[in-house]
């Protein structure tokens, strides 16, 4: 079972990740925000770390970012280790 700080991380790390793909892609928060049908301050609270999205929201950042849900989650050189 993953302790509260190991939890923690991998939320800062996925935030970490969007804003990345974000950036890449040359988005605002509020572009990012609405093509994924979220608040610009939901997106705002995962970016910084402090939220964790839904199922139903991951999808939809996937398909907002043109990417698979498991790319969401390579944080390691931009590829996931299942690659």
């Amino acid at each position: 079972m993953r302790g509260l700080k190991e939890v923690s991380q991998l939320r800062e790390k996925f935030g970490q990740r969007v804003r990345l793909l974000r950036s890449e892609r040359g988005l605002t928060q509020e572009q990012l925000a609405e093509r994924a049908g979220i608040s610009v301050d939901f997106l705002s609270l995962i970016e910084r770390g402090k939220s964790s999205p839904s199922f139903e929201n991951l999808d939809e950042l996937a398909d907002a970012f043109e990417v698979s849900v498991a790319e969401l989650f390579s944080f390691e050189g931009g590829r996931s280790e299942a690659e």
